[in-house]
């Protein structure tokens, strides 16, 4: 038998005491263990889903530690509910899902996916694939007890808070880093497919709401205007070519914190310093506590690699060590589809838990777009930097009461410019509301022809006709003052 609690179907009474919240995701379903153990029934499967990839995680982790508490060892059923399609439900299949396997939590998975059902289980099998053949490594250089980590806890989301340097840490939104130092020499036609687009009869710039803030040259050369938004970094050696830029912020980037020990005063405001967690030394720490002008960019060479990044971010909570860090890994290896399941466990496991205040994303056979696109949908599905509209959508069932692939997309052609604006496209009432907790606004059968809409949790119109329910719909958003009209 499997119990499972929804985020957004609890019970009056456990909302009054709890909230809508990952405690009383939890409690409501340790309610119903109880009677079953109390009657000897043991034969349990527990699952916990939430469309918001940080409740979900949270409500799993701390299903766990009360389980361990109260003496109970259930198996687990992951699924992140009412994913939405395309890339943006692998996105957040991959970050649920995958972060809890990295924890080393759940027995089975759903992938959801407003698509037809037979595409699901392939996403399924390549998230659980990369667990098959996963060596035993040695224990990480520095082992941390949970219990004794700094202003952490597994079960709530807090940013580690850090300073403000180069436009990264502090209050800022998480930064994301270009790489094109594959590139012999950074063009126009290079920025315009990150976001980045120049109208030189105006000598304007326009920049999209997923445009990168950094680009890594690496030593590659820039002989073209750049906005004065962007930053570059650069190799350290190649630093003072670039200091003759006008008006552009450009950074100096070292290998290893052995290169950096070696440099040569370059009177950089900041140096940009990349460490293997693995491998980070006492003695380097100590380093940075002396140096305040550095932003530490981390990866790791292990298998275990999220494990070990995040080994190292609990060494800087309890050191007191509050400098911005930027995430970074090379996925030359990995084909388009694991490079976007990967990723999406590998940053949004950090990120969902408060760490990284950059992400550094590597491939060079992909295309730049394409990079960037997946990055900014982590950092989204993640819930830490918002750029587009976010839709939560479920997957057909016998009780879908419309096409929802084709409803969802009509939707999103109308919607996909509101930047923030979360719309929940639900197939039936039964578990509609119960499934888009956090929605914004709501588009669920109601009945053959039918739709209702919601604000939030509350109904605003019952049963229209679905010819003029996405009107309705864009209405609804306009008299709530969200709607703004498409940008030429």
């Amino acid at each position: 038998m499997r119990i499972g609690t929804n985020h957004g179907s609890l019970s009056d009474r456990i909302m009054s005491r709890y909230g809508d919240s990952p405690s009383g995701m939890v409690e409501s379903a340790l309610e119903f263990v109880r009677i079953c153990r109390d009657l000897d029934y043991h034969n349990i499967v527990l699952s916990m889903k939430a469309s918001n990839t940080k409740v979900m995680v949270e409500a799993y982790r701390l299903l766990v530690y009360r389980m361990k508490i109260e003496g109970m060892n259930y198996p687990l059923h992951l699924g992140v509910t009412e994913a939405g399609g395309g890339e943006d439900g692998r996105i957040k299949s991959a970050l649920g899902i995958g972060t809890l396997l990295e924890d080393g939590l759940g027995d089975t998975i759903r992938v959801s996916l407003t698509e037809d059902p037979e595409f699901e289980v392939p996403v399924a099998r390549a998230i659980v694939n990369r667990y098959k053949h996963r060596t035993s490594e040695p224990a990480l250089p520095v082992t941390i007890n949970i219990g004794t980590i700094n202003n952490f806890s597994p079960f709530d989301y807090q940013r580690r808070q850090c300073a403000s340097l180069a436009g990264i840490g502090g209050d800022n939104v998480p930064r994301v880093i270009a790489d094109f130092s594959a590139h012999r020499e950074l063009t126009l036609d290079d920025l315009k497919s990150v976001g980045y687009e120049y109208h030189e009869p105006t000598d304007k710039w326009y920049v999209s709401d997923s445009a990168p803030d950094f680009i890594f040259l690496g030593t590659s050369e820039c002989n073209i205007p750049l906005p004065t938004t962007l930053r570059l970094i650069v190799d350290a050696h190649k630093f003072h070519s670039f200091t003759a830029l006008d008006s552009v912020k450009v950074y100096p980037f070292y290998s290893s914190p052995g290169e950096f020990a070696k440099r040569v005063e370059t009177g950089a405001f900041c140096n940009f310093i990349y460490v293997d967690a693995a491998e980070a030394t006492d003695d380097f720490i100590q380093q940075l506590k002396r140096d305040h002008q550095a932003v530490l960019v981390v990866g790791a060479k292990r298998d275990h690699w999220l494990a070990t990044v995040r080994s190292l971010f609990f060494r800087l909570l309890n050191e007191g060590l509050d400098l911005p860090v930027v995430v970074k890994r090379d996925y030359q290896a990995l084909d388009q589809e694991d490079f976007v399941l990967y990723s999406s466990t590998d940053f949004g496991g950090l990120l969902v838990d408060g760490f990284g205040d950059g992400v550094w994303l590597a491939h060079n056979s992909m295309l730049k777009s394409d990079m960037n696109r997946v990055t900014f949908g982590i950092l989204q599905a993640a819930r830490v930097r918002i750029s587009k509209t976010e839709y939560i959508a479920c997957p057909s069932c016998g009780r879908t009461l419309f096409d929802l692939q084709e409803t969802t997309e009509m939707i999103r052609v109308h919607t996909e410019h509101l930047k923030g604006v979360k719309i929940a496209i639900m197939g039936c009432i039964v578990n509609g509301p119960g499934e888009m907790a956090d929605a914004d606004y709501g588009y669920v059968g109601s009945g053959p022809g039918k739709i209702t809409l919601y604000k939030g949790k509350e109904i605003i119109k019952r049963n229209i006709n679905s010819d003029v329910a996405v009107d309705q719909l864009i209405s609804l958003i306009r008299e709530d003052g969200k709607w703004v009209d498409k940008q030429k």
